[in-house]
């Protein structure tokens, strides 16, 4: 950090001590008393205060009137004076019995001003200040303002910045307090390079590292300037990363952080030992408590020998046998892992001990900070209440279930003894952040074509952790509308409710018809295990389809018309991407139903299913991902399906065909409209990885391989007395895929080729659309 500051602060002081010391030297006005090093006075007079009380100043010296006073004691009142930080200039003087004090105040601040500052606003900056307009001017504080100002742009990389504190005298003893800004340019990280690495590629720790190189969207990633703050948080993540891969050894030996010769770049090299990968032994459990059986608390460890070393996987079943000892009644059970290594087989042994932990309580939970949430919100992402035995693990997992609410930009909960022996107090300090967020922006993709997106989300709605949003979408041929409310923990229990109003109307140019669905939908999500999740689900709906053209399929225009759909449902997800001990692998499974038929027009149950894999080989570099999906709906009482309810794959889901562009089709009605279909099933086989270019560019490839269908009308009777083909065919395409992050957000564009298709079906070599990360 650099910042210059004005130094007539520094040399109006040193003026002061030069007047006093020449006043306390100048014999012809000390006189004989002086020579002594000692004097007495009987009156004190102060003189050039306009601000100040003379009582004020009298009290500041501290010297006793009629008595004998040395000249230590003397300098020791001017000292007094001048460091009170009010006076520009000081001098004391004795006169006969009379002691002279002269001062001259330090001006009063009329305005401040910060000039030269273009890419940090003004109320930014003042926020950082303590000088303040209508109060005395103090150099020092000027001074700490300046370099609060210049660390501002230090955290946003401008390194070069320089901040100088002037004052601009005004009349009636008044200054403007100026502070002239000279901002430099950006201090980019140029390269990030690593030593010492030899089972990881320095492409793929960059991924890692929450820090960027500077590249061709310099100008807009902000993760791309050096903070030097920035750096302990890479380190924690680098630790992190080779920790969790069995790299129990693994070292930051040093951080370098060398400048360039024109200050305009860093160049940061990690110099790390990784040493090898372990993975887990013998995993055993032996108990100290009489009684307990360590055979049961090992078999909830989910942990197998020869899985990879993980920390987090030890804490994990840690965090399981514990609780297990809860469930069974018995409090104060400590799990402690006791680690043997097998170098030779590069083996990681591990002994879980069931022991007692001491007999601590929590005598009370103490909250501090939060200004609009509610207590109770804090409080109920803890396990334990006031009286319930203490647990240093539950506490920790507390304080990251705390800040994984996005509530608060710092979250800190300790725990400190309390008023009596074997009791504790939790203490929750917390700092609120915005949780509003207004967006306005566009979207495009090949299907929807060019959009407008406004949205509105508050996710602690009046302090009470709920979530409300609102959110419109638009585009060519299709409008979404939705009103949600989420309350997390509905009975103060671990259940989501959720409501859901939405208002959707679709204008396909690939269909000369248009629909309209308006309804609600109330729903409960609650766990069942560690890693599912159910939700129970009622849904009422009017789906309307409207401007059926004449050329149209007579299917479809004897669906014309509203229909009520009144249905309830369930889905279960079970989901291991963030709870499973592989930090490459992970499971997303979905399945659920749905049955309409509960009054309303429409009687039917539908039935949808996916499964997605995901892991990473060749150093993860490569990822490979593999997607099942599903579903199937079957009318009931004789009743048939309309073509809002049935199945259509779009281009995320079958590429290398246009929306609306495979399926059953009424070949012999002029515009040859989709039908969608009863039933549908397609698989996608994906791998994405580097294309070679520099990772800062955030541009990576991939390809892909889709098979896919769609098939069964409950309705075959087409145009002309025809019978449509509503049979399965399947139908497979190929392709490649470009990624690229933007400030806009991550775009993916696909080049695909069909291979097998129907001669009524509609390709599409090309597209654009959001992507989406598993």
């Amino acid at each position: 950090m650099h910042f210059a500051t004005r130094g007539s602060g520094r040399k109006l002081r040193a003026g002061i001590s030069v007047i006093g010391l020449m006043a306390v030297l100048t014999t012809g006005l000390w006189g004989p008393e002086a020579r002594a090093q000692s004097f007495r006075f009987n009156d004190i007079r102060v003189e050039g205060n306009e601000r100040v009380d003379p009582n004020s100043i009298v009290s500041l010296l501290d010297l006793p009137r009629g008595q004998t006073v040395s000249a230590g004691e003397l300098n020791a009142a001017y000292q007094r004076l001048q460091n009170a930080g009010i006076f520009e200039t000081v001098e004391i003087a004795p006169s006969g019995s009379t002691l002279v004090v002269r001062v001259n105040e330090w001006p009063t601040i009329r305005r401040i001003n910060i000039e030269g500052n273009s890419r940090l606003d003004d109320e930014e900056l003042t926020a950082l200040i303590d000088s303040t307009p209508r109060r005395v001017y103090a150099p020092n504080v000027a001074e700490s303002d300046a370099a609060a100002i210049a660390d501002a742009y230090q955290q946003s990389g401008r390194l070069a910045a320089t901040v100088t504190p002037r004052i601009i005298r005004r009349g009636d003893n008044q200054v403007d307090l100026v502070f002239e800004v000279a901002e430099g340019s950006v201090t980019e990280i140029e390269r990030l390079s690593f030593v010492g690495n030899r089972d990881f590629s320095d492409r793929r720790l960059r991924r890692v590292l929450a820090t960027k190189q500077a590249g061709l969207l310099r100008a807009v990633i902000g993760r791309d300037t050096f903070v030097a703050d920035r750096i302990n948080f890479d380190r924690q993540l680098l630790t992190d990363f080779y920790q969790s891969r069995g790299y129990a050894d693994f070292r930051i030996l040093s951080v370098t952080n060398e400048l360039a010769r024109d200050r305009g770049a860093f160049f940061i090299t990690f110099n790390v030992e990784e040493g090898p990968s372990f993975d887990f032994g013998a995993v055993t459990a032996s108990s100290e408590i009489p009684g307990l059986d360590a055979a049961e608390y090992l078999a909830v460890s989910q942990i197998d020998p020869g899985d990879t070393y993980s920390p987090q996987a030890i804490d994990n079943a840690v965090t399981r046998m514990e609780r297990l000892a809860i469930r069974n009644g018995l409090n104060f059970v400590r799990a402690t892992p006791q680690i043997t290594r097998d170098p030779r087989n590069l083996r990681l042994n591990v002994n879980f001990v069931l022991e007692r932990g001491p007999r601590i309580f929590v005598e009370r939970i103490d909250i501090e900070g939060n200004a609009t949430t509610l207590d109770r919100v804090i409080r109920r992402e803890f396990n334990m209440v006031e009286g319930d035995p203490f647990n240093p693990r539950e506490i920790r997992a507390a304080a990251e279930r705390i800040r994984a609410l996005g509530y608060f930009s710092n979250a800190d909960v300790e725990a400190r003894d309390g008023t009596g022996p074997g009791q504790v107090i939790i203490d929750v300090d917390v700092e609120e952040q915005p949780t509003g967020s207004l967006s306005l922006g566009g979207a495009y993709s090949t299907d929807s074509g060019i959009g407008l997106n406004v949205g509105y989300q508050e996710s602690n709605f009046l302090g009470r952790g709920q979530t409300l949003s609102f959110n419109i979408s638009t585009g060519t041929d299709a409008t979404s509308s939705n009103l949600t409310f989420v309350e997390p923990y509905f009975l103060g229990r671990d259940l989501a409710a959720r409501f859901s109003i939405f208002y959707d109307t679709s204008d396909f140019d690939e269909a000369d018809y248009n629909t309209r669905v308006v309804g609600f939908s109330p729903a409960l999500t609650f766990p069942v295990s560690e890693n599912g999740r159910l939700q129970l689900s009622y849904r009422l709906a009017k789906e309307s389809i409207l401007d059926v053209d004449a050329d149209s399929s007579p299917i479809i225009q004897r669906e014309e018309g509203a229909a009520y759909t009144s249905s309830v449902g369930y889905s279960y997800t079970y989901d291991t991407r963030r709870t499973g001990l592989d930090p490459n692998s992970g499971v997303l499974l979905r399945f659920g139903q749905e049955l309409a038929g509960l009054g309303g027009d429409s009687e039917y149950i539908k039935t949808t299913a996916s499964g997605t894999a995901q892991t990473r080989v060749w150093n993860e570099e490569v990822t490979l991902r593999a997607t099942l999906e599903g579903g199937a709906i079957n009318a009931l009482n004789g009743d048939t399906t309309r073509i809002t309810d049935r199945f259509f794959l779009n281009t995320r889901q079958m590429r290398g065909f246009e929306r609306l562009g495979l399926g059953p089709r009424d070949t012999n009605a002029p515009n040859e409209d989709a039908l969608g279909g009863n039933m549908y099933a397609v698989a996608r086989l994906e791998a994405d990885f580097p294309l070679g270019l520099p990772e800062e560019y955030g541009i990576s490839g991939g390809v892909f391989f889709d098979a896919g269908s769609v098939w069964s009308l409950d309705d075959t009777s087409g145009f002309g007395g025809n019978a449509v083909d509503d049979g399965f065919s399947l139908r497979t395409a190929v392709g490649v895929s470009v990624f690229w992050t933007t400030p806009l957000g991550p775009l993916r564009f696909n080049f695909a080729k069909a291979l097998s298709k129907e001669p009524y079906d509609r390709t599409q070599v090309f597209n654009i659309s959001v992507s989406t990360s598993f």
